[in-house]
């Protein structure tokens, strides 16, 4: 039996590696807001202790957060090893905002903390316990690296760190014992096992195919066309605006709340989805966020990057990235919601139809053994179709607590790509929907601008709908 036990990282887990830039960092941060409830001390600060403790508890349920990378020599990939100098108090930090600390300044501590990259040397994620808060709250902003979870596993963490009662007792998790780590010898004969077996797996990936497809033809036939919607999709390049360019060292971070019964209300009035909803009120915004800018909206083919998770019911809980994306032209030139909406939903059901994601997941399982060369231009040359990114995943409908202290909102940021100056996350959330705004400062210095243009489009499009909204903030956790 084996002394070491590494997994390696797939191909699209790589990219975000090589995505990273000293400016251009690509961990997934969120912002979360609590109740100080039983958590709060004498002085009127927070537990941290009984936090990290906490967190201890839960760690091998997520074994990744005790591993760090590893790179196998000459081949440029990575793997996960067990980190036998794995500390909590490295990774759990404590700060404060001066009290009574308000949203505009959690806002900006938020901001400072996405700015900074991630210790490679190190398990790659940190947790942020912030107190002074005022209201009697206090706050965690959570990091972790993209090779490490997308959307739906940083879910899956996020119930995993926290609990669905207001349970305060803390269960000890079994000692860690680091297995050993692999030399570098181990590694590279390990690869060259792995390159000289990529003939035979290929095979046994063909008969299993054969075996699981009734319509052989059928299947190729669909397979192809989703490859070449893919394809197509990424030809041409996406109009330069004031949003896209160079990314600077420097972060602004901005939120908004939405009871979902409202938006769920627009969605049942339209006869639409969701997803549809959120992208209209997305294209009002950029249209006035464009105007404002100096620009005509008309002339503009602009387009955001909304990731679709293809994660299997069986894979539920893993982490890792299972996302493929569809690349989305918003008509930016009309004015009237309705047609917006109209458009969009032709357009998401043309994506649908053709099985872009299918087509983009496909091209993504061909870079698993594709030389970092390859996959870094590949990268890039995608990275240049886009002028932002939304994406947006369900939460849970009901309350979260950290040892009894309810999670009253969840903010997230979405890492900034390539030329990309502004990302907009969102996540659902025991009866709100979360947008998180995460800009390059230097690009987007006017987000709150760009953050009131989605409130005003989101009630352009409510009145439309003939939808009454909640009164503001009737449960924002400010």
């Amino acid at each position: 039996m084996s002394s070491y036990i590494y997994d390696r990282l797939s191909g699209q887990d790589t990219t975000f590696l090589l995505w990273e830039t000293p400016n251009l960092h690509m961990h997934v941060a969120s912002t979360l807001v609590f109740e100080l409830g039983p958590l709060r001390t004498d002085d009127g600060g927070v537990d941290f202790d009984g936090i990290k403790a906490f967190t201890e508890s839960t760690l091998h349920l997520i074994p990744r957060y005790r591993q760090k990378l590893k790179w196998i020599p000459f081949e440029g990939r990575a793997v996960w090893h067990d980190d036998p100098e794995f500390e909590i108090d490295y990774h759990v930090r404590h700060t404060s905002l001066p009290k009574p600390g308000s949203e505009e300044q959690l806002k900006q501590l938020a901001a400072r903390i996405m700015a900074q990259q991630l210790d490679r040397d190190r398990p790659l994620w940190e947790m942020w316990v912030v107190e002074g808060l005022s209201g009697n709250r206090f706050a965690i902003i959570s990091k972790v690296h993209h090779c490490m979870i997308d959307g739906a596993s940083g879910m899956d963490i996020s119930q995993i760190l926290m609990r669905a009662t207001p349970d305060q007792t803390i269960e000890p998790g079994p000692e860690f014992m680091p297995r050993g780590v692999p030399t570098d010898w181990q590694l590279m004969t390990d690869a060259a096992r792995l390159r000289i077996r990529q003939p035979l797996r290929a095979l046994r990936g063909i008969r299993e195919f054969q075996r699981e497809t009734e319509n052989i033809r059928d299947e190729l036939a669909l397979r192809t066309r989703a490859v070449r919607a893919a394809i197509t999709s990424q030809s041409s390049y996406a109009s330069k605006t004031p949003i896209n360019g160079k990314i600077g060292p420097h972060r602004i971070f901005d939120w908004w709340n939405v009871p979902l019964k409202d938006v769920k209300a627009v969605r049942k009035a339209l006869d639409c989805t969701v997803n549809d909803v959120v992208l209209t009120v997305v294209t009002g915004a950029f249209r006035a966020f464009m105007t404002r800018r100096g620009l005509r909206p008309e002339d503009l083919d602009f387009r955001i990057q909304a990731p679709v998770s293809v994660r299997r019911e069986g894979e539920k809980g893993t982490l890792g990235n299972r996302v493929s994306a569809w690349l989305v032209k918003l008509p930016l030139g009309e004015e009237d919601p309705r047609t917006q909406l109209e458009q969009i939903r032709e357009t998401t059901n043309e994506l649908k139809d053709s099985r872009s994601a299918l087509g983009a997941e496909i091209i993504l399982s061909m870079m698993e053994n594709m030389p970092n060369a390859l996959l870094s231009m590949g990268v890039q040359a995608a990275s240049g179709t886009m002028n932002s990114i939304v994406t947006n995943v369900p939460g849970p409908q009901f309350p979260l607590y950290t040892l009894g202290a309810e999670l009253l909102a969840m903010y997230p940021q979405v890492p900034l790509l390539p030329n990309v100056g502004l990302g907009i996350a969102l996540i659902s959330y025991n009866g709100n929907v979360c947008w998180g705004f995460n800009a390059d400062r230097a690009l987007v210095p006017d987000l709150d601008c760009f953050v009131d243009a989605i409130r005003s489009s989101f009630e352009r499009l409510a009145d439309i709908a003939e939808v009454k909204l909640s009164p503001p903030n009737a449960n924002a956790a400010f």
